[in-house]
């Protein structure tokens, strides 16, 4: 379970750091590499993603946007210093329990 998490903590930080380079690339104004740097950071998520041990790449990438949301809103207040408010932590709350139904539902 702990490789697990730290798989889907990597690879949340790969996704949202790519696109974030990217984003300020084309909004921002910043030079060609951050955008290059960002692609290639995104490359290398999807990369971290697929060591999950889980057998569905469907369910892993279903219950990985559980965690991309918390992180996301993390990103925003760390980096961004934009501070969420209650009903980002509600709808994170939401989706973390959705994400673990998914990933941890009893199947036959």
């Amino acid at each position: 379970m702990f490789q697990a998490i730290i798989l889907f903590i990597s690879a949340g930080l790969a996704e949202i750091g790519g696109g974030y380079l990217i984003w300020q690339w084309i909004r921002e104004g910043k030079p060609f590499l951050w955008g290059i740097a960002g692609g290639l950071i995104l490359a290398l998520y999807g990369v971290i993603a697929a060591f999950q041990a889980f057998p569905s790449f469907g369910r892993v990438y279903a219950a990985y946007g559980g965690v991309f949301i918390v992180l996301s809103i993390l990103w925003g207040w760390g980096i961004d210093k934009k501070a969420p408010d209650f009903y980002d932590w509600l709808g994170a709350a939401i989706c973390l329990i959705g994400a673990s139904v998914i990933l941890f539902a009893p199947r036959h």
